[in-house]
């Protein structure tokens, strides 16, 4: 089985030497995403907003796995403010739908300042 790598643009994956996503067989590794448009450099507005946009990169990158947040059986976030924790869990109740990956929510710091979430998926394709 090949693996395969799947980019988005980011600064961050030019810096860091890494790639969005891994497809490694039907398993999906999607990296730590923020709620930046790669395009403009641009964080959206508080960190329900931010998690809406990368829950938008992750399922771009897990489109072109030929998967989609249906298939996502494990998601790691990371908040730096324990306040913003219900917001941005809103947000990935309501985007995940009926599919209730395994979570693990984390307050720390984060490598990117104007960041206020951090999210990292593994998805597993259905045959």
């Amino acid at each position: 089985m090949e693996r395969r790598f799947i980019q988005t643009g980011s600064r961050w994956e030019a810096l860091a030497g890494y790639s969005r996503a891994v497809i490694d067989g039907d398993w999906i590794f999607v990296s730590g995403t923020v709620g930046q448009d790669y395009a403009s450099g641009i964080f959206a507005a508080g960190a329900a907003a931010q998690c809406e946009r990368a829950l938008d990169t992750i399922e771009a990158a897990l489109a072109q796995a030929q998967a989609g947040l249906a298939d996502v059986v494990r998601v790691c976030v990371y908040v730096p403010e324990r306040g913003d924790v219900p917001a941005v869990s809103e947000v990935l109740r309501r985007r995940f739908g009926d599919n209730r990956p395994c979570n693990t929510t984390v307050c720390c710091q984060l490598a990117v300042p104007q960041a206020l979430v951090e999210l990292e998926v593994t998805a597993r394709r259905r045959s």
